[in-house]
Parts: structure tokens; sequence; C-alpha cells
């Protein structure tokens, strides 16, 4: 007997593969045959969409609150550099609310790439609402960022004074920390003095044949340009370089580290510091003074100084400009200011918080008057001495340092432009961001 015969349900059919299926239908035989009708995916199509931009966020959405607080605000400082104005050639200008709220509504998203945020213009529904059918190019979101440094610190100031006004924030007490922020500069950029006369150089040998391109009818005009605006840059900032390395000597104290001070060619206003991983990177050193009250910020400074010693005073005259009032009490970790700051801030009416240090030689900590202290030095040893200002500089940490975190983490502070001015108007829209959202936050 075959192997087919002694199967229980008969002998297996030889099918031919090309031959339709079986069917008990009927009249079917030739539907079953032909392929299943499906609705494919077919992007390449092109095809019309209504939409309504203002139905694409809801009312509470952050990008909408946006926009109605930034609609409150004076932006006149913005509009003034605008040339295109009505009965005047020239294409129109963006509106600086747009273009405002677009900033900060990235930076509270941790966006800041121009080109990031360009994309996201086109493709994401709470920028292209912000947007409304304004359409924005890289160029044009990075250039306004840090080309409009005064108007943006007025902006600041308004909304920081309005925060104190409407009572939802208080200067009386205020709490500053730095924070060093990584520079747009790599570290093999920084170069000493006669590796930087050999760059500037090559940056002048650049430059002529940049010139001597111009004469080539093979490039384009575009490429030519290209060509000779690298050239320049790149002269200009080593040129940059060398000025900034006197500036770089003189913090140095021995001869043989002054010989060996370096300077970046690619950022020359970045210094190398100390970071919060024990590392030493490029850096600026970002300082904040917020509010107790409310965590509001109500200074922003920036320097390439990776010490904070004598950051106080300035962030206190920079306060009391701001805001037409002075703290009376000013919270700051042991690294700041002498004692002779100390003493000049008591007699304008601001008391310090301040731990003392801790001696070298393991002795604890005195509270008693040192000789030759002031009086004012002498009140602050006995009042941090007291449990009433341990609780009261424990404060500081809940403040100045969670701002710092929260500039940094929440809304990825970066730093991808350079030099101290620029440096400072992309931590100042980091700062004008986060007040907007504390004014949403406080007020909600």
């Amino acid at each position: 007997m075959s192997a087919q015969s002694s199967l229980p349900f008969g002998p297996i059919a030889q099918v031919d593969p090309s031959a339709p299926p079986a069917s008990s239908t009927p009249g079917s035989e030739a539907a079953s045959s032909a392929a299943p009708r499906l609705r494919c995916a077919e992007r390449r199509q092109m095809f019309f969409q209504t939409v309504n931009l203002d139905a694409l966020v809801g009312e509470d959405h952050l990008a909408r609150l946006l926009w109605r607080l930034v609609g409150t605000l004076d932006l006149s400082a913005f509009l003034s550099p605008i040339e295109a104005r009505e009965g005047a050639p020239g294409r129109d200008a963006t509106d600086p609310k747009i273009l405002v709220t677009l900033w900060c509504y990235a930076i509270c998203d941790a966006v800041g790439s121009a080109r990031e945020l360009a994309r996201l213009c086109e493709s994401h529904d709470a920028y292209r609402w912000i947007c409304g059918g304004v359409s924005l190019n890289y160029h044009t979101l990075s250039d306004f960022r840090v080309a409009h440094s005064e108007a943006l610190e007025k902006l600041f100031s308004e909304v920081t004074t309005l925060l104190l006004r409407k009572g939802l924030a208080s200067v009386e007490r205020c709490a500053q920390d730095g924070t060093r922020v990584r520079a747009s500069a790599g570290t093999s950029s920084f170069r000493r003095e006669p590796s930087l006369n050999k760059c500037r150089e090559a940056a002048r040998e650049q430059l002529e044949q940049a010139k001597k391109l111009a004469e080539d009818p093979g490039l384009s005009a575009a490429q030519k340009k290209a060509q000779a605006r690298a050239a320049l840059e790149r002269e200009a900032r080593i040129e940059e370089a060398l000025k900034e390395l006197p500036k770089v000597r003189e913090i140095k104290k021995s001869v043989e580290k002054k010989e060996q001070a370096r300077v970046s060619t690619t950022d020359p206003e970045a210094r190398v510091m100390k970071m919060a991983n024990g590392g030493f990177s490029p850096a600026y050193n970002v300082q904040l003074a917020t509010t107790t009250q409310g965590g509001v910020i109500v200074g922003v400074d920036v320097t390439n100084v990776g010490s904070d010693a004598e950051q106080m005073k300035p962030m206190l005259e920079q306060i009391e400009e701001r805001t037409g009032q002075r703290p009376k009490e000013m919270l700051v970790d042991g690294g700041y200011d002498s004692l002779d700051v100390l003493d000049e801030a008591a007699g304008k009416g601001t008391k310090t918080y301040k731990p003392p240090r801790t001696p070298k030689n393991g002795v604890p900590i005195s509270y008693e008057p040192h000789p030759g202290d002031t009086e004012a030095i002498a009140e602050w040893r006995a009042r941090m001495g007291t449990e009433e200002a341990k609780e009261i500089y424990k404060e500081r940490a809940s403040t100045a340092e969670y701002v710092n975190a929260a500039l940094k983490e929440r809304q990825g502070l970066k730093l991808r432009v350079r030099g101290l001015k620029k440096v400072l108007a992309v931590v100042l829209w980091h700062a004008l961001a986060y007040n907007l959202t504390r004014w949403i936050a406080l007020t909600s």
C-alpha cells in the first residue's frame, strides 16, 4: 500500500499552483482568484487640507497663555529698528510678538536650536499656532535671538517689575547663585601666543586666496561671498583672541603661567573653568538672583571669571537699577565676596546671609567678633551663629539653586552662540521664559 492510500482522509490531491482556489459557492471562482482590494498608504499624493489654526491648541495651552501675556507687554523697543514702514518700499517685517512668543515657548519646550525651531514651525501644532501662517526661516529666528540686547533687557525688566507690582514676588529677600555653562568652543581651540601668531598668518593667507577666487569664473557669486566671509570671520576671531590674551595673563600669578596663557580661537571670551562634574571645560559663569517669595528671577549676569568672589556687589546694584528696590536680605554661599563688600552692603541696608569659611586647621567656626571687625561684620558673624539665620539660609537651596537647575535641566540651557554679549542674550531669554511661566503659575 502506498503512503498516500494509508492516510485516513484519502490520497493527497496534486494541486496546480497556478490554478484558482476551489470554492463551494457557485460563480465565485473568478472573484476569489483576484487579489484582495485594500486601502494602502500613498504619501506622495498631493492634497489640500483645510486647517483652522485657532483650533490647534486648547484655551489653557501654554502657547496660548504665553501669547496673551506677551501681548500685554511693551514691545516697542523691538519695533524701532524695523526699516519697513507704511508708504515705503521693502518687505514686511515679522511681528515681534510672534518671535518673542516663539522663543519663550521653545525654551519652555527645551528647544534651543534655531534650525530645530524652524522645523517645528512647519510641523508642530503649537508652533504653527503661534506663527499664525507667517513663514519663518532659521536665519530670522537666530538673528532675532541675539540682535536685540537692549530691547530684551527692557522686556525682562518690565516683566520683573510687573510681577513685583502685582504682589506675586518680593525683593525683600533674594538668593544668588552661579552656575558654569559649557561654552561653544573646544578645548583644542585654546592656543598660546606663538600658535596664535601662526594662525593669524594662515588666516591672512586664506583671505588673500579668497580675494583671488573672487575672479574665478567657475565659482558662483554666492560661493565667492561665502569664502570671503569665512576668511574674514576667521581673521577677526584670531585678532580678538590676541586682544584677550593680556586679560588672561593678568589673572595668572607666576611668570611661568603667564607665558603658558591660552585663548580660544573659536570663542576668545570663553575661559576654562572647573565644572560641576569636577572636570575643566571652556565655559561662562552665569549668575542669577531669585526672590525667595514667588521664586522670580530679578537679576541676570554673565562673566568669564570662574570665581563667584566678586559677583554679589554688581548683582545688588543690578537688582536696584532693574526694579527700583534694593534687597533687604541677600543669601549667598561661602564663595561670595569679601568682608568689605558685606560691610558696604550692610551700610546700604542689605543684610547678608553667608556662612563663615571653615578654618583650614580644623578649628571649629567661631561666631565671635574677630580683631579688626567692623560693627556690621561683627553683627554678621553673630547673626550666622543663630538658629534663625541657619533656617533662613536654607531657603537659598530651594530658590537660587533650584532656578539654576531648572534653566539647565528643564529648559535645556546650552550655549550655541559665542561671546559675552550673545551669551547674555541667550541667558536673558531663558530668564524671561522662566518668569513668564512663574507668572502663569502664580496667577492660575
